[in-house]
């Protein structure tokens, strides 16, 4: 038995001794996925300072392949959390630095082979030095770019021939003191050092919210006592941390000072470095706002809140009450602008918040049950439907962002589909406003066919069941849909149920929401009619023998034609300013096409208008008699832009019916008019005439 003892303790010491004498330490460092990594211990020939000094004139500096410069810098940094991305920071001394520097780097996971207070070296042949951000950093001269100052992050295969890891040191790194008034390009040699923010606390008007939302990055803002002016910490939508919700207390923040052009920025490396829990903070909260509990608090129901509201338009709420209630809708796709629909068993309401981006907020995702405090909030109705804000101009308005916290709690539980309830139009009541609705086998009116959801402002598009009952579609211009055709056939709408003064509409909340894919209520499928003539309009106007005929009436203008602000796009354009307003009446006639053998027929065109005047009108006629004052004429109900104050939005009429001119020629003519006071311009595009 001594035999085998001896046997094996011979091969441990054996085995110990290989690790020991390897330059790698993994006893000493104990990071992961290390094995592979090449350690060296350099001496550094140029200092963080000289190396930045190399960019001047704001043009890259690149060092030749041959150059034996070396830097050195202990690692401030670490992407372990996935909050800083392929970058490593460095600074020149692990306590007290006088310089820190920004590598860029194209790879992954550095927290692996150069965790945070590893000394490493640098070896500079040739890398750049450049800018990204205004931020002077190394990396390697962009090919790509045209930029003179521009550099590109090292390639991953070269980053371990670059920069090494010491065999022997690796220190812990001391924060370096700073306030947020420091934070100027006088103390720029700082930015890439680990710096610490005491009596620092994360602005009121995001309380209670995440770090960020997932896989959006963005800025929350942090004050200290030292300036009014906050300060930006950038998180990660990627960050392992992304989703914990900010310490809401005063303390101490731990970061990489870093800066984007002229904004100061800060990138935490993990939340553990954060100590942020002190109370009463400098605005005055004296404890933890986001922790929510039910004690002192009455539950009540969305039909409760709305029961609050009486014939004025403003009641504040003065009870403890508490609502909790699922947030149907949000402002995702931007058709909803500072406001959501939360709803319970009893109904819904909307609640309006003077905050923008509400869905990248855990408490205002769809399917989030959300805890809302009423006390001395208000409730009112807005136009008819009842609403919960805060007061403005005598009326229920949004509440404000910086008392966000102060109302509306997140109830932690996991997000849960919102189930719509399923009316027909003609069922729709007062206690339906606010809810999510399902409404089967709904089309578009034949003339909003191939028209856009919305044009240059929220607009009304009218849906129909088979039946033949009504209700309007409104979207805003904002809408991330808003430039996409309705689409033509039938099929289920969802979508949150408001009014307007006693007429009900609906808002969808992303395209999916009115999928209509099914045939029309009448069988067939909906095709776009074929174009029988179209004119783009084209430079030189409407000489003698052209499809169109111009016929001024009154007044010294004419229809033209333009290119300006449209680029090499040219329209026909009539403007009666001229050294001022002037009375005009002057047609645009287009050639006599023929509808012989259609069954269906419409004209479609674009339009836009500037400055204050009479509206265009657009006719009809089968018989032109030459002369428009003795011509019968029909009066089109085109859709025209109707945004005066500004070029360039661009207004579809949609498919205007002219089956009342089937098998006939006919002709379309845009009138306009102006006075001496008032003298628009309009411009007309993209006309056709379509039939089959």
């Amino acid at each position: 038995m001594k035999k085998y003892n001896s046997i094996f303790k011979y091969i441990f010491i054996v085995f110990a001794s290989l690790i020991i004498t390897g330059c790698v330490h993994d006893d000493k460092y104990d990071e992961p996925g290390v094995g592979d990594f090449q350690c060296a211990d350099l001496t550094a020939t140029m200092t963080l300072a000289q190396v930045k000094a190399k960019f001047a004139n704001n043009t890259t500096y690149v060092f030749p392949d041959d150059s034996q410069d070396i830097i050195e810098g202990y690692v401030s940094s670490t992407d372990e959390t996935g909050n800083i991305y392929k970058t490593i920071y460095i600074q020149d001394n692990p306590e007290n630095p006088t310089q820190g520097f920004t590598i860029s780097v194209d790879m992954v996971s550095t927290y692996t082979q150069y965790p945070q207070g590893s000394k490493v070296y640098i070896k500079l042949a040739g890398l750049a030095v450049g800018t990204y951000g205004s931020v002077v950093q190394l990396g390697v001269k962009d090919p790509t770019s045209t930029a003179t100052n521009a550099v590109a992050r090292i390639p991953e295969k070269l980053v371990p021939v670059r920069v090494f890891r010491s065999c022997s040191i690796r220190e812990k790194i001391v924060p370096k003191v700073m306030t947020l008034a420091q934070m100027v390009s006088a103390n720029d040699q700082y930015l890439g050092c680990l710096i610490q923010v005491n009596n620092a606390e994360f602005d009121s008007r995001i309380l209670c919210t995440n770090y960020a939302p997932s896989g959006v990055t963005v800025d929350r803002q942090i004050r200290d006592a030292s300036t009014t002016t906050a300060r930006v910490v950038r998180n990660s939508g990627f960050a392992s941390f992304a989703n914990q919700i900010m310490p809401a207390g005063n303390g101490k923040f731990v970061g990489i000072y870093s800066k984007f052009n002229s904004t100061y920025q800060m990138y935490i490396n993990k939340v553990t470095d954060l100590e942020m829990n002190n109370f009463p903070r400098l605005d005055g909260i004296a404890a933890n706002p986001c922790q929510y509990s039910d004690a002192g608090l009455t539950p009540k129901t969305v039909a409760e809140v709305k029961q609050l509201s009486t014939s004025n338009p403003l009641n504040q709420i003065t009870g403890d009450f508490v609502l909790k209630a699922k947030v149907t809708a949000n402002d995702k796709t931007g058709n909803l602008f500072k406001y959501l629909y939360v709803e319970d068993a009893t109904g819904g309401i909307r609640v309006n918040i003077d905050k923008a981006n509400l869905y990248n907020d855990a408490r205002f995702v769809v399917g989030k049950e959300v805890y809302i405090k009423l006390k001395d909030l208000y409730v009112g109705a807005v136009n008819g439907e009842i609403q919960i804000g805060s007061p403005f101009n005598g009326a229920v308005g949004r509440i404000a962002e910086v008392d966000v916290y102060k109302y509306f709690f997140d109830s932690n539980k996991p997000v849960t589909a919102v189930v719509p309830t399923e009316k027909m139009i003609t069922q729709f009541t007062a206690g339906d406003v606010g809810k999510w609705v399902k409404i089967k086998d709904l089309q578009f009116i034949e003339g909003d066919l191939e028209k856009t959801y919305a044009g240059t402002a929220v607009t009304n598009r009218t849906l129909q069941d088979c039946a033949g009952n009504t209700i309007i579609l409104r979207t805003s211009n904002f809408a991330t849909f808003a430039g996409n055709t309705i689409e033509a056939g039938k099929g289920d709408v969802y979508a949150i149920l408001s009014v307007f003064n006693g007429t009900y509409q609906l808002w969808i909340t992303d395209i999916l929401g009115a999928d209509l894919d099914e045939p029309r209520c009448d069988g067939t499928v909906y095709t776009p009619l074929p174009v029988i003539y179209s004119d783009n309009f084209a430079a030189g106007g409407f000489p003698t023998g052209s499809d169109w005929t111009t016929v001024s009436v009154t007044g010294n203008q004419v229809w033209g034609t333009s290119n300006q602000g449209n680029g090499t796009n040219y329209y026909a354009v009539m403007n009666g300013f001229a050294s001022g307003n002037n009375a005009n009446e002057d047609w645009l006639i287009s050639k006599a096409v023929s509808l012989v053998g259609k069954t269906k027929a419409a004209v479609s065109f674009t339009t836009d208008v500037r400055y204050t005047g009479n509206a265009l009108q657009v006719y009809a006629t089968e018989n032109y008699t030459g002369d428009p004052a003795t011509t019968a004429w029909t009066l089109l109900p085109a859709t025209l832009d109707t945004n005066s104050g500004a070029f360039g939005d661009w207004v579809s009429s949609g498919n205007v019916n002219l089956n009342a001119f089937l098998g006939k020629n006919v002709r379309i003519a845009f009138k306009y008019t102006s006075t001496t006071s008032a003298a628009a311009t309009w411009e007309v595009d993209d006309f056709k005439i379509k039939g089959q």
